[in-house]
């Protein structure tokens, strides 16, 4: 039987909150051969390259990219586009599709000597429940940034037997113990932290057969608590309609303080999401943050139904993302864009609130949160 290691949580590490400052954004750039944006690729590299322009004038962006000459193409392209490069770093770390936020490394910190110290955790990924494949190579993107950075790594798992799950820790290789051992599968949108302790998900994503059958609900709230140093799990009910990822809690609900979240309804009675949101709501108003307080909940309007080819896309405000000063929200051309866009500048009352147009982008069934990944200073 395998030494279990110190987890990240006996060690001191936790997972910070997306509003803390950031040393830079990763994306994965994606590739015209992949399977996210059918027929509309052309129309998504504009939108990396706006999201990136506003990215650099507060921190720098690091982007994976598949090869020397895709790199070379990104780089025209961004120039074209009037993007400067001096805080923009290229990887050669080959990803097939460009969801940054689930195959990206989580970042966590811990205070040590009066030094902030950072680590990586790297989950399992299985492309929202083997729906992709192949995603090989998306799953290794953690991995070497830990290398490139010279950070330690952590890999989640278990061991398929009777009784508690064997955790293993400090490994570039999760594999390399055990045959037995299984990876714990969990993708960054599918979690919400607000740095203190709490965590918030939903049963839909986290509970669902094809990421994590052998453990159960106790068993994971576990691995949340040891691997991202959180105390107190939340959980939620179900996603909005067209999210393949069945699930994932960045398209309803984050937080923008420690103490404070964002919740999207849908007011009208006939749309596919009214009732879901409104029991995610239900259940928000029953749930306490790490030290037994009320959460407070600010609500934010939905887009409506965004539809492209007859297929209903995943569009949703709750898909920002949280960048040193700015916040970058994505919009659908929809007349509660403004709503959304002021609702959200009265929670981030110093940070500058930048509508993006998410249109084509949401093609891909996701938006700015899910192809993008904070790494904290």
């Amino acid at each position: 039987m395998p030494v279990t290691p110190q987890t990240p949580r006996e060690l001191g590490y936790r997972m910070p909150a997306e509003w803390e400052p950031h040393a830079s954004t990763w994306f994965t750039w994606p590739r015209r051969e992949g399977i996210s944006f059918p027929g509309k690729y052309d129309s998504v590299p504009s939108v990396y390259a706006e999201l990136i322009r506003h990215l650099v004038a507060v921190e720098d962006v690091n982007i994976n990219v598949w090869n020397a000459e895709m790199e070379a193409w990104v780089r025209e392209l961004l120039l074209k586009l009037k993007t400067p490069l001096e805080r923009v770093r290229f990887h050669h770390f080959p990803a097939y599709e460009p969801w940054c936020r689930d195959h990206g490394p989580i970042f966590l910190v811990r205070e040590r000597g009066g030094k902030r110290e950072r680590a990586v955790v790297d989950w399992g990924y299985n492309a929202w429940g083997n729906k992709y494949p192949p995603f090989d190579l998306d799953d290794a993107v953690p991995q070497h940034v830990a290398k490139l950075r010279g950070l330690p790594l952590f890999s989640p798992g278990f061991a398929v037997m009777p009784g508690l799950p064997i955790f293993i820790g400090l490994t570039s290789d999760p594999y390399e113990s055990e045959s037995s051992i299984k990876q714990v599968i969990l993708e960054g949108g599918s979690i919400e932290v607000n740095g203190r302790g709490t965590l918030l998900t939903t049963e839909a994503c986290l509970l669902h057969p094809n990421r994590n059958p052998d453990l159960t609900k106790p068993e994971i709230e576990q691995f949340l608590r040891d691997y991202l140093g959180v105390t107190n799990v939340l959980w939620l009910g179900d996603g909005i309609v067209g999210d393949d990822t069945d699930g994932h809690i960045d398209d309803l609900t984050r937080f923008v303080n420690a103490t404070t979240v964002v919740t999207v309804v849908e007011e009208d009675p006939a749309d596919a999401n009214h009732g879901i949101l409104r029991e995610n709501l239900k259940r928000l108003r029953t749930l306490r943050e790490q030290d037994g307080a009320p959460l407070r909940i600010v609500e934010l309007p939905m887009p409506g139904v965004v539809e492209c080819e007859g297929q209903r896309l995943p569009a949703s405000y709750a898909n920002f993302y949280i960048a040193n000063q700015i916040v970058l929200v994505p919009t659908y051309r929809h007349a509660n864009d403004r709503v959304a866009l002021d609702t959200l500048q009265k929670v981030f009352p110093s940070r500058r609130i930048i509508g993006v147009d998410s249109t084509e982008l949401i093609w891909g069934l996701g938006s700015f949160h899910c192809i993008s990944q904070q790494e904290p200073a």
